[in-house]
């Protein structure tokens, strides 16, 4: 063939990162737009090279083109078409690999080589064995294919096949090694972003997945948080009515109980100044009655604390017992009084409450003594008798007077993290204990 001109080669281009994307990478799906792109050139993309080639050649053939050669590439372009034109009907429908699309390739390359060893303008067809290597060539011929491409390629760029000197040789050997390595280069570029491609979506894929299975738990933890608040209004619900019981067992009935004991000794009293005294004095304990119950219903501290600290509150709810019950008892506070929380000093009293009247309903005593201790990050509440006593391990749940008794106690001192305890023995009387943590005033 003759020799292109002093300019030294054609102007076929180099392969590109574009023209090495021989396989599409197993990550993330492609757009629309570049699913469709890819899709039109691999179906018209020879078809439209090959034209290129022809127009170019066509245009140089006088200079490139000696009379027999243009008749031999006369008749391979109809061939190549014809090849085109089958592919673009039914090849590009083949599975990835396949058989017939190997074929196709061989017979595409031949074609090429040889119309590009007549004109290097037709190097612009063989670029096509850059583009679809990888769609059309097993893996272990995949790098076969892209370098034999890359002779085509080289040939073109040094003046045509052969090289017609020893400069072209040169020339054609140094672009053939260009191209091998750009190819082998970009080439494993792209395997490297398929990869990183396929690592992202697995990612992106477990993401999905663990964002499903949190949504998930969102829903079953929403649904155990309802349930969860219907469990607590009714355990709310049950724990203000054991509360109100308590209240009304440490206030009201033991105030109902004072008030019929001062009754029936007026009653009973035959001297009217006599008789006037307890009926004074149940009116004042039906008064305090009166407010304890608003009291509780209100969620109120006991009257006793509304003036008064935790020890007063406790002395004079200990002499006004003694009156009523007719029973001596001494009130004594040991270590440094401080001011406690609220619920704190309630419970206290309230647990002093209640272990008075245990005493007077049920120990007989002659003497009481109540103690309040400070020591350190605890305090301490006894409630001491000298009556008949009795034994702890046989003592009932509940007791049928309708009290809540030394449960109740317990409960109250636990509401706070504090323990009640009981030292007993038949005719040797009762001590009551009630240690809670020492919670100082906000």
């Amino acid at each position: 063939m003759a020799s292109p001109d002093g300019n030294g080669g054609t102007a076929a281009p180099v392969p590109g990162p574009q023209m090495l994307r021989t396989s599409p990478p197993p990550g993330p799906p492609r757009s629309p737009a570049q699913q469709s792109w890819d899709r039109v050139f691999r179906r018209w993309g020879g078809c439209a090279l090959l034209g290129i080639g022809v127009l170019t050649s066509t245009v140089s053939a006088d200079r490139l083109l000696p009379g027999h050669e243009v008749y031999v590439a006369g008749a391979l372009v109809p061939a190549a078409l014809a090849l085109q034109v089958w592919w673009s009907g039914a090849g590009h429908r083949l599975p990835p690999q396949a058989p017939a699309g190997q074929l196709y390739y061989l017979v595409r390359y031949l074609l090429a080589f040889v119309l590009t060893w007549l004109n290097p303008f037709f190097a612009v067809y063989a670029m096509l064995g850059y583009f679809d290597a990888g769609h059309l060539l097993p893996r272990r011929f995949l790098r076969a294919g892209v370098l034999a491409t890359a002779v085509i390629m080289a040939g073109s760029q040094s003046g045509g096949l052969p090289p017609a000197s020893p400069v072209h040789w040169v020339a054609f050997a140094a672009l053939y090694v260009l191209n091998a390595t750009l190819v082998l280069i970009f080439g494993r570029i792209a395997v490297q972003e398929a990869e990183h491609s396929a690592v992202k979506a697995a990612t992106i894929t477990e993401l999905e997945r663990t964002n499903a299975r949190l949504a998930l738990a969102l829903e079953e933890n929403a649904g155990l948080h309802a349930q969860l608040l219907v469990q607590a209004r009714e355990a709310g619900i049950a724990d203000e009515r054991r509360r109100l019981a308590a209240e009304i067992h440490d206030t009201l009935a033991q105030g109902l109980a004072g008030i019929i004991t001062q009754l029936e000794a007026a009653t009973e009293s035959s001297d009217p100044v006599v008789a006037r005294a307890h009926a004074r004095r149940a009116a004042a304990l039906a008064r305090d009655s009166l407010g304890e119950a608003r009291r509780s219903v209100h969620d109120l501290s006991p009257g006793a604390l509304e003036h008064a600290a935790l020890p007063d509150a406790l002395r004079t709810t200990v002499e006004e017992w003694s009156a009523v019950a007719g029973v001596r008892a001494e009130f004594t506070v040991t270590g440094t009084a401080e001011p406690l929380h609220d619920e704190v000093e309630a419970t206290l009293l309230r647990i002093a409450q209640e272990g008075l009247s245990n005493t007077r309903r049920h120990a007989a005593a002659s003497r009481v003594g109540v103690t309040l201790s400070y020591m350190g990050d605890e305090v301490t509440l006894d409630v001491r008798d000298d009556g008949r006593g009795f034994d702890p391990g046989k003592l009932p749940p509940h007791q049928h007077t309708g009290g809540f008794g030394l449960g109740g106690m317990r409960a109250r001192a636990e509401r706070i993290a504090g323990t009640v305890g009981i030292e007993s023995e038949p005719g040797r009387g009762t001590a009551v204990s009630a240690r809670v943590p020492l919670v100082r005033h906000g």
